[in-house]
């Protein structure tokens, strides 16, 4: 696994590319800005970037306009997105764009690495990968939904960790349970969304959007 980390604190740059090499993966370059950041993906063309959300010169949103403008020029690169605190525009918009290989974690994760570890892992997959903070917060902002309403406690625990990027086995490890309970949680979650089968739209997706699109209006 390639990676480039785009982060201005220069600790927290340097630590992360320590961290990764230590766990024997190849941190082929890192910048403290977003015109470096995209020089670097140019040049070394990774598999996955790490880049923070505020960055130089206004530390607004120059990390997450990189890191559009780097999938832009190469689409299959992975992008795990770090934030200081949860941002709910972002955010929503990361989940509602329906890309893969994205993934948005707050800074503190980095601390608990094995968690930041099978993030990483999960979006260089392919994968979905966010902060559990970041779902709780959002989930609690959003407004009432009929469909949502007939969620049981437990359904929504399940979706909550869907939306974290998780699997069924994850899930079930989680929750402490068997993957057939997971899968019939899930079931019973489509149903009550009235998500039916289609190859139009992944349900799994849908079904998470359906908690955010609130926090959006």
């Amino acid at each position: 696994m390639r990676i480039v980390i785009a982060e201005d604190d220069a600790l927290l740059r340097e630590g992360l590319a320590l961290l990764l090499r230590a766990e024997s993966l190849d941190v082929v370059a890192t910048a403290d800005g977003p015109d470096g950041f995209l020089a670097a993906v140019d040049e070394h063309r990774p598999d996955v970037a790490i880049v923070d959300v505020r960055m130089p010169p206004t530390h607004t949103d120059e990390g997450v306009r990189a890191a559009v403008e780097a999938r832009r020029r190469q689409p299959e690169l992975a992008v795990l997105v770090l934030s200081a605190y949860v941002e709910q525009a972002f955010a929503t918009e990361l989940l509602a764009g329906g890309a893969r290989g994205l993934g948005y974690l707050l800074k503190e994760r980095v601390g608990r690495v094995e968690e930041f570890l099978g993030a990483l892992h999960r979006v260089a997959g392919g994968g979905t990968a966010i902060d559990p903070e970041v779902v709780a917060q959002l989930l609690t902002r959003s407004r009432p939904d009929a469909g949502l309403d007939r969620l049981s406690a437990r359904e929504r625990e399940v979706l909550a960790l869907m939306a974290e990027g998780l699997g069924n086995a994850a899930i079930a490890a989680r929750l402490v349970v068997t993957d057939g309970a997971v899968h019939k949680h899930i079931r019973s979650i489509f149903a009550k969304l009235d998500l039916p089968p289609t190859d139009a739209a992944d349900r799994r997706v849908t079904a998470v959007l359906r908690y955010l699109d609130a926090v959006r209006r």
